[in-house]
């Protein structure tokens, strides 16, 4: 899958607004009480959805499933001025019930349907991320997907919720890990075992 410079920036972005929402000062688990915070300023947000849309894209968090992974992965490739109109991502998106009045809410803004289809591409690639994750190390699509089936029992593939952000804790970490064991070699330390 192809991401543009555009979506890789704000990805990142918006997995570390998640991150900081994640934990109080006390280390305890509070996303969901934030989130539930932060959709009732949606009429304050409403005015960085150009500028930051990564700080208001966090009030859809959990809103979308998809049916439609090419026309997600399409809209990865685009830079900020090419984006795929909402109205046909629409299609293969479903929307949970309760985001519904926040996603009209949205549209009647002049750069709504712009920051939706925005919105909508980082949910989808939170959840794509474990899964990218997997398939670098085993190979390609048909392997993830004979993995998955053998995971998921008898659940239908395409019934599957895509992974949040909260779900990304553990592959994230080990990812660093990683990264960190991978640069102190090349700096001459011994790895660790």
């Amino acid at each position: 899958m192809h991401v543009s410079p555009f979506f890789r920036n704000l990805r990142s972005a918006y997995l570390a607004e998640l991150d900081d929402m994640r934990h109080d000062s006390e280390g305890q688990h509070v996303l969901d009480r934030r989130l539930a915070e932060r959709r009732g300023e949606l009429s304050f947000l409403v005015a960085m959805l150009e500028l930051s849309p990564e700080m208001v894209a966090v009030v859809l968090h959990k809103a979308f499933q998809f049916r439609s992974g090419p026309a997600m992965e399409r809209l990865l490739a685009c830079e900020a001025g090419n984006l795929t109109a909402w109205d046909s991502l629409r299609e293969g998106i479903e929307i949970a019930p309760w985001a519904q009045a926040t996603v009209q809410t949205l549209r009647q803004h002049p750069a709504g349907d712009n920051f939706l289809s925005v919105a909508a591409a980082l949910e989808y690639m939170v959840g794509s991320t474990r899964h990218a994750a997997d398939g670098a190390d085993h190979g390609d699509d048909a392997d993830d997907a004979d993995r998955e089936d053998d995971r998921d029992g008898d659940q239908d593939a395409d019934a599957r919720q895509p992974l949040s952000a909260d779900d990304l804790d553990d592959a994230d970490a080990q990812t660093r890990e990683e990264a960190r064991a991978d640069w102190m070699a090349e700096q001459g330390f011994d790895r660790k075992d």
